[in-house]
């Protein structure tokens, strides 16, 4: 059965890239852990199949369902969601093509433009993305390639219009690649606003369960899917069958986590707003947030991540870390558990310095999936 883009979410991240086994009719796709197949006589593949760098079934299987869930053509499956990136700028530019970048992005993303890149060729200019005509200001005409965008970006959570900035991308020539991991495509869908390329962490929300890295690209234009597909094969960074079995076993419950995720976030909302040693809450659901309009416009919900900036500075915001039980001190986000973390120490040490420093006494939240009472009761012990 072909799974058309018209059906509903959860129908296509439970069923699309998961028919039944064809031998046993098994309803969970196969681990093919394979690296080559038998070929129908010399250069004859079956089934499209030769190496598993090229394609494997079950990294098929992901991609398939990637493409449906993100109202894309195509998806492609890599190692790490850094893997992904560096794959698509190799893909998209050359040395002395210009990318215009977010000025509040992941710490590791930065580092891979400023000193891989960089140094590979590409230049980079960042901008806020809450500016659109700072993101035109920003564009080199003839030499901008990519307009790279985070919406909510990480960790402040600022809000980009994707709509306006695809129009400004591509008056320019350019092409708007949107990091969705904080949204999932749950929650927002860049293509059917007019973003080139989708990227994600499947590591995060995707996987959803701490146990898998991963990245993603999404894409709709077949010439852009011929780039891809040849740098992903050329540069080899793929996801491996066991890993692309667990995300795509992740996604089957993407829809039912984001709704509880949020719904929780909005209850720790509720409580940091409240409390006398918060200064301020950094989340696009809240009505003063400047991105709020934007974000109801464009998003289903406003997602899991939670920052806030304390009073006491930076080691009252340590204290807050070191403190919290429920809420595990660690990097990453997305699970099923709830994580804190301090961005200027973990996350974003890598932007010290430089114009996307985040502030000292900021604190990131990833609001999981446990009991309510539980995440707020924790939150008020270790900010006591």
């Amino acid at each position: 059965m072909t799974y058309e883009h018209s059906y509903g979410f959860e129908t296509l991240a439970i069923h699309a890239g998961n028919e039944p086994d064809p031998t046993t009719g098994s309803v969970v796709p196969p681990i093919y852990a394979t690296s080559t197949y038998k070929q129908d006589g010399v250069g004859g593949l079956r089934n499209g199949y030769e190496y598993s760098r090229s394609a494997n079934p079950t990294r098929s299987a992901l991609e398939e369902c990637l493409a449906a869930i993100e109202a894309g053509t195509r998806g492609f499956a890599f190692a790490s969601g850094l893997a992904a990136e560096d794959t698509l700028i190799r893909s998209l530019c050359v040395p002395g093509d210009h990318v215009v970048f977010p000025d509040d992005a992941y710490g590791g993303t930065f580092r891979l433009f400023a000193k891989v890149l960089g140094t590979w060729g590409v230049e980079m200019t960042p901008a806020a993305v809450t500016n659109p005509e700072a993101i035109r200001a920003a564009i080199r005409p003839g030499k901008t390639k990519v307009v790279w965008l985070e919406t909510p970006t990480n960790p402040l959570l600022n809000v980009a219009d994707i709509a306006i900035v695809a129009q400004i991308a591509h008056d320019a020539g350019a092409l708007l690649v949107v990091d969705n991991t904080f949204a999932s495509p749950y929650l927002q869908q860049p293509l059917e606003l007019g973003a080139d390329v989708v990227v994600h962490s499947t590591t995060k929300y995707m996987g959803g369960h701490s146990d898998v890295v991963g990245g993603a690209l999404i894409v709709r234009d077949a010439e852009l899917i011929e780039k891809i597909a040849f740098h992903q094969n050329a540069i080899g960074a793929v996801a491996g069958p066991f890993d692309a079995w667990l995300v795509l076993r992740g996604i089957k419950t993407l829809g039912v986590r984001m709704d509880r995720h949020s719904d929780n976030a909005e209850k720790v909302v509720e409580f940091l707003q409240r409390h006398k040693g918060v200064t301020s809450v950094l989340y696009p659901g809240v009505d003063g947030h400047p991105g709020h309009e934007t974000a109801a416009k464009q998003m289903k919900r406003f997602g899991g991540i939670v920052s806030f900036r304390v009073t006491g500075g930076e080691q009252h915001a340590l204290d807050i870390c070191n403190k919290a039980e429920v809420f595990t001190l660690g990097e990453s986000l997305g699970g099923v558990e709830s994580l804190i973390e301090h961005p200027g120490k973990m996350t974003h040490a890598s932007v010290a310095g430089t114009p996307l420093e985040v502030p000292a006494d900021l604190i990131r939240l990833s609001v999981g999936i446990e009991t309510i009472d539980d995440l707020l009761a924790d939150l008020d012990r270790a900010m006591a």
